[in-house]
């Protein structure tokens, strides 16, 4: 099953992103959820508010256990974090 991972950033906070990127991108890498897709959700003029990624696994329990540790929750960045069941229905890479 795939999940949709959707967190937003309080306002402002661009240097903490880059300050806890290291750990965050660090984080990542011991996901028990295989990872298909991730990124910074973005303004139009490219300023990061936020963080979107794409799971794919067997247990939503999971996923939130894993985004509740990472850095970037951690360091107070994300305001909120939305995360829900996503049936993929085309793939077009």
């Amino acid at each position: 099953m795939n999940f949709v991972v959707y967190c937003l950033d309080h306002p402002g906070m661009v240097q903490r992103r880059l300050d806890h990127y290291d750990a965050h991108k660090a984080y990542l890498q011991t996901s028990p959820v295989r990872a298909l897709i991730s990124g910074p959700l973005t303004e139009p003029d490219g300023t990061m508010i936020g963080s979107f990624f794409l799971y794919e696994g067997d247990d939503i329990d999971a996923v939130r256990r894993f985004v509740a540790g990472d850095p970037f929750n951690q360091a107070g960045i994300w305001n909120t974090i939305d995360v829900r069941p996503f049936i993929k229905r085309v793939d077009n890479r």
